[in-house]
Parts: structure tokens; C-alpha cells; sequence
């Protein structure tokens, strides 16, 4: 693919719905026309690109394929974006930033901005719409490490919450049977808690007999599973939701290995490919690139290096 070409894909996909004719993003309007912007070297002058830019008839302003989106003030050709895009999307589990760096021919940074501006876009979609039917409820401690004691002894147990590492994090899952994932970094309490914000009203719900779930029998029709007895007993489990803290699980340790910064930009990266499993390579590649491209400017990853991340 010629940069002429990802342009045009860019075009196409960002305005899908007026089949590929532009329109201004800051006033709406659809008289634009479309011009050329050279771009030279600094030390020869010579034109090393040109640039695809329209301009509204009616503001004035001019803008491109990228303005006002994820990927705005970006500085990555456009077919390198399509092509990380595509790699990315291929990885079951994910792929790390400096595998994408060998790919691209870019800098570390590049890469792992790019793919937390992804993880944002698919948070975006992920946490669009609360959750109905059948849900299942779990939490898991991810990130950090407790470092075993030699001696048995010595040795603690990493499953208790008193022994875990100040970095370690929960992620409290809520998925519908054979739908969607929508997970947060909180305690299993505090995720009880969020559950009437999340499920609506009249969902059957499904969780293990930990105690911060027996607030929930009064506002659902809720049903437990004693882990200490069997990990199903009919339709009663919570396989799903472990099913996807063992996605989680797998991609922290064979791709990414520290996750505990960016804790819920991760799970929210393995609750969309678990949303998205049952599509092709080539749907799930254009669904998160037309993501990235309805998805307004990031104000955390925009100048993230150049220390202009928004204040918290």
C-alpha cells in the first residue's frame, strides 16, 4: 500500500457514514475542498512529502483525515498506522510496543503511545453501554511481585490480600454469558458496589461466595458457587469471567509482563479482543481503526513525553 492509498483508507473510514466525502469537524459543513501540502527538509529544502489537507468553505479552517481524532497531531505515515494497526490486531494476547518497534522502525515511545491511544479508543467502546441477561462477577489480582521465600518456612501465601505486593491491583470483571466485558480496577467490594451503576434492573447475576457480594441479593437474582467445593455445579459458575482474567493472566506474563501502571488500560485492551474474538482479523482491524478515528483527541496521551500530560 502506497501513503496515497492509506490516505485514502483513513478518508474512507473516517467518514464511513457520507461514504468517504469529507466534512469540516469543527463546524460540520460539507463544502470542502482538498489541496496538497508540501513538506520539506529542514537542511536541503527539498519536498520530501506532500500532505493531503482539505478546507472548509464555510469556517475557513483547515483540517485532515486525523484532525480532531486519536490520532491527531500524529507524526507516523499513514500506512505505518494502518500496518500497526493490523500487527496488533493479529496478536491474540496482544503485542508489546518493542516487538512493534522492530516492525515499524520507530522508537519505543512511538509505539507505546500509539497502543494506549488504541487501549483508550477500546475503553471507549468497551464501557459504552451497561450490561443485561446473564451476568458473571470475579475478581483477581494482577501486576507487582511477591518474591517467594526460599525456605518453605518463610514462604508466604501470594493469594491473600494481606500478602500481596503494593503494586498488585484487582480487576473486578462483569460479563454477560457469551457477550459483553466490562472490567475495573477496584476490590471485589467496590465492584459490588458499581454493579447497580453497570447491570440493569432484572439480570440474573453470578458470583463466587466471597463476601462482598451479599449486598447484591437484595437489588438482584443473584446465584454462588462454592469454589471450595466444585467450580460449577450446572449453570452455576463464573467460568466466563475467568475466562477472561486468564486472557488478562497470559498477556501479563508472555507480552507485557508490567502492567501495574496502566492497569486498567490493559484490561480494558483484553475485555474488547474478548468482545471481539468471534470476528475475522480483517473485521476486528476495521472496527479499531474506524474506533481511533470517532474517537476524540486523547488529553493523557496527547504530548505524554513531552510532559504535557493533563493533570490528574
Amino acid at each position: 500500500m502506497s501513503e496515497e492509498e492509506a490516505v485514502d483508507a483513513f478518508v474512507a473510514l473516517r467518514y464511513a457514514e457520507t461514504e468517504g466525502e469529507p466534512f469540516c469537524p469543527h463546524c460540520q459543513c460539507s463544502a470542502v475542498y482538498q489541496s496538497n501540502r508540501n513538506v520539506k527538509n529542514r537542511k536541503t529544502g527539498k519536498v520530501v512529502k506532500k500532505l493531503r489537507i482539505f478546507k472548509c468553505a464555510s469556517c475557513l479552517r483547515q483540517f485532515s483525515p486525523t484532525s480532531q481524532t486519536i490520532f491527531a497531531s500524529r507524526k507516523l505515515e499513514y500506512r505505518d498506522i494502518l500496518l500497526a494497526i493490523a500487527l496488533w490486531t493479529n496478536g491474540a494476547k496482544g503485542t508489546s510496543a518493542l516487538e512493534m518497534t522492530r516492525h515499524l522502525g520507530v522508537q519505543y515511545k512511538t509505539a507505546f503511545v500509539l497502543f494506549h491511544k488504541l487501549r483508550e479508543a477500546m475503553g471507549a467502546q468497551v464501557h459504552a453501554e451497561r450490561l443485561e441477561g446473564e451476568i458473571e462477577m470475579d475478581g483477581a489480582y494482577f501486576g507487582g511481585y511477591v518474591k517467594p521465600s526460599t525456605r518453605k518456612a518463610g514462604r508466604r501465601d501470594r493469594r491473600k490480600l494481606s500478602n500481596q505486593s503494593g503494586k498488585r491491583k484487582c480487576i473486578t470483571v462483569m460479563r454477560e454469558r457469551n457477550g459483553r466485558t466490562r472490567p475495573f480496577v477496584c476490590s471485589e467490594l467496590e465492584g459490588a458496589n458499581l454493579a447497580p451503576q453497570i447491570i440493569k434492573p432484572g439480570s440474573i447475576l453470578y458470583a463466587d461466595e466471597a463476601k462482598s457480594y451479599d449486598r447484591l441479593h437484595a437489588l438482584f437474582d443473584i446465584k454462588r458457587i462454592d469454589h471450595s467445593k466444585s467450580y460449577a455445579e450446572g449453570d452455576i459458575s463464573t467460568n466466563h469471567a475467568e475466562s477472561f482474567h486468564s486472557r488478562v493472566r497470559r498477556a501479563e506474563q508472555g507480552v507485557y509482563h508490567h502492567i501495574s501502571d496502566k492497569t486498567q488500560a490493559y484490561g480494558d485492551e483484553m475485555a474488547w479482543r474478548e468482545n471481539n474474538r468471534r470476528l475475522s482479523n480483517g473485521e476486528q482491524f476495521l472496527a479499531l481503526a474506524s474506533a481511533g478515528l470517532h474517537h476524540p483527541v486523547s488529553r493523557q496521551w496527547k504530548g505524554y513525553w513531552q510532559r504535557r500530560k493533563e493533570a490528574a
